[in-house]
């Protein structure tokens, strides 16, 4: 992969067991460090689609770039298609937009998250709105796009001034690059080796579920 990044080769890979997802094969398969380390390779491309829909743009953005390779991380288990308007289906290939606004006013917080951590970060966005917080959700499937693409368009995906909470089942730390322009912000993630248990045995022993995410919301706008 990274020679032929290095070598801007029109490549496209594409990978599966991009998370705990698929619990029982225990942490040899659950590469919760890769996904970073990826996406810090020069000229590379990491998707990580949400759905059908994410993964149909981002084989289309991997097949048209002429520039480098690209990656497609893809989930071992089945997930949820997210409703979207067709408007907005060109907006994928930005590599950040925003899959489903508040509700109830201007949003309050910014849920940031990829791949399978979408409809957590979807379910999350619910809990909140049932309290009175209006929350947007931002699927970044590819954040090397979305780096790509104007300040206009970053700004108006993720607002200056509005809480942000990022929410990824891998190593957080690249996620504070997009957390910096947020007044306050928090990021939920793994910072250790998967364990082998099933996949919603994991998600709560990670605390990666919608109510953890919720929390960590309510947390930095108490901040």
């Amino acid at each position: 992969i990274r020679m032929s990044a290095l070598m801007r080769q029109r490549v496209v890979y594409v990978m599966t067991h991009d998370s705990i997802g698929l619990g029982e094969d225990g942490p040899t398969h659950q590469p919760i460090e890769h996904l970073p380390s990826l996406r810090l390779i020069p000229h590379l491309d990491v998707w990580r689609p949400c759905d059908a829909v994410e993964t149909q743009a981002a084989w289309i953005a991997a097949v048209k770039r002429g520039d480098g390779p690209s990656l497609l991380a893809c989930s071992r288990q089945n997930l949820p298609h997210q409703p979207r308007e067709e408007a907005g289906l060109a907006d994928i290939a930005r590599g950040g937009y925003v899959l489903r606004e508040a509700r109830g006013g201007d949003a309050r917080v910014v849920l940031i998250a990829t791949g399978s951590e979408v409809a957590l970060a979807v379910a999350a966005a619910e809990r909140l709105e049932a309290d009175g917080v209006a929350a947007r959700v931002v699927s970044m499937p590819c954040t090397g796009a979305f780096d790509r693409q104007d300040a206009a368009w970053r700004a108006q995906v993720l607002p200056a001034g509005v809480a942000r909470v990022a929410v990824e089942a891998a190593q957080p730390d690249l996620w504070w690059k997009y957390l910096a322009g947020a007044p306050r912000a928090a990021v939920v993630g793994i910072e250790r080796f998967g364990e082998s248990a099933p996949a919603g045995e994991l998600a709560a022993f990670f605390a990666l579920t919608p109510e953890r995410v919720a929390d960590a919301a309510r947390g930095v706008l108490a901040s």
